[in-house]
């Protein structure tokens, strides 16, 4: 029979290296952190001591060259992404944030010292990183920040507060970007830096199981050698973002998958009117437009992971992924919520849970909105945004 989760024979699409990342990867959530993920959900944490055993698996900064990096595909860092947020959508922001948007900002901006002082360690999992870049006021528009950078002396001074940020409390370690005179700079702040202090965002009902911290900066003084030296303007956020959404094409169809497996499993079993509800024509039609759904979720993913090991991706082109699988990906999960009845909004089943993470994954690194404008620039060539 074939397998409901390939219909179309993806799998024949990778080579032996990406299937066995894939297969590390799941080995390791569904073992490690899947008996354990509802219950952090509900308690509202996730264990630092995690951070290690993913640097052992190689998975921080994976798709990065040199440094303790394991230097893999963008495609190889994708199915990674799928199958940690098949878990939860906290663990592979875990991941995201430290490798796709600490990281490659260190990587790919900052200097040989700051790279061999960070790099390494936090490929590790010995030192984690966080991203200060969302304000209280200042989310879709990060141009508009209010953090400011000024010069004294031989140093900077930081003052600002940041918003939303994962892993914050936690980091050792936050690449903040704030204005300047000369404009946008990013700069390293690590933890117990006088007047760098955090505090976790609580009374979440939505990642629950992933630290999210507000940055506030009072006056934080910081060496010359604490900025980040090739990032000039919004262009070095903004570039990391974009690294930073690719993982989101891929992940946000593996909490789709999930949901759609665990709705597949529960209509062949559960019985009513003396009959499993998968023998219903509805539950069969939700059950179809799901996997339609998924599969062209997976197949966009796929085709935009080759292309960015070809030849790279415009900001656009990911817009396209992450609007189109964000969007997707929630209706699945609910729909998935529908063929389950009153057992989907429990935690002894997964798609309450992936349901809540994505309506944050939907929002952030980008909204469904300013992905829709962006894409509608690209079309006409005319800025809806001003």
């Amino acid at each position: 029979m074939t397998d409901p989760s390939d219909l179309l024979g993806l799998d024949e699409l990778l080579d032996d290296e990406e299937r066995a990342i894939r297969s590390t990867v799941r080995d390791f959530g569904e073992k490690r952190v899947l008996p354990h993920i509802a219950e952090w959900f509900e308690e509202g944490h996730i264990p630092r001591e995690l951070f290690p055993e993913l640097g052992e698996l190689g998975l921080l900064g994976m798709h990065l060259e040199g440094y303790g990096c394991a230097g893999t595909t963008a495609t190889a860092y994708g199915l990674a992404c799928l199958e940690l947020e098949a878990i939860d959508s906290g663990l592979r922001s875990m991941v995201s944030v430290q490798g796709s948007l600490a990281m490659f900002a260190i990587w790919k901006y900052g200097s040989g010292e700051q790279k061999q002082r960070w790099l390494p360690s936090m490929a590790a999992g010995e030192v984690i990183g966080c991203f200060g870049l969302t304000e209280p006021d200042f989310g879709s528009n990060p141009a508009g920040m209010r953090s400011r950078a000024r010069r004294d002396g031989d140093d900077w001074v930081l003052d600002g507060s940041k918003m939303w940020i994962t892993n914050g409390s936690i980091a050792d370690v936050a690449v903040v970007w704030a204005r300047a005179e000369e404009g946008v700079r990013g700069f390293l702040v690590p933890a117990g830096t006088d007047g760098f202090t955090t505090r976790n965002i609580t009374r979440k009902m939505s990642l629950r199981a992933s630290v999210t911290s507000e940055l506030t900066l009072d006056g934080v003084r910081l060496p010359a050698d604490a900025m980040l030296p090739e990032a000039r303007g919004i262009a070095g956020p903004l570039g990391c973002l974009t690294e930073a959404r690719f993982g989101i094409i891929f992940g946000s169809m593996g909490a789709a998958r999930a949901c759609y497996e665990c709705a597949v499993d529960y209509a062949k079993t559960r019985v009513q009117f003396d009959r499993p509800i998968g023998g219903f024509q509805l539950t069969q039609a939700k059950l179809v437009d799901m996997a339609l759904e998924l599969h062209k979720g997976i197949l966009l993913a796929m085709h935009l992971g080759r292309r960015k090991d070809s030849v790279g991706l415009t900001p656009a082109q990911v817009s396209i992924g992450k609007l189109n699988n964000c969007r997707e990906a929630i209706k699945i999960c609910r729909e998935a919520r529908t063929v389950l009845g009153a057992s989907g909004v429990t935690l002894e089943y997964p798609v309450i849970r992936h349901m809540n993470n994505l309506e944050s994954v939907l929002t952030y690194e980008g909204t469904s909105e300013v992905h829709t404008l962006v894409l509608g620039q690209e079309i006409t060539g005319i800025s809806a945004f001003t």
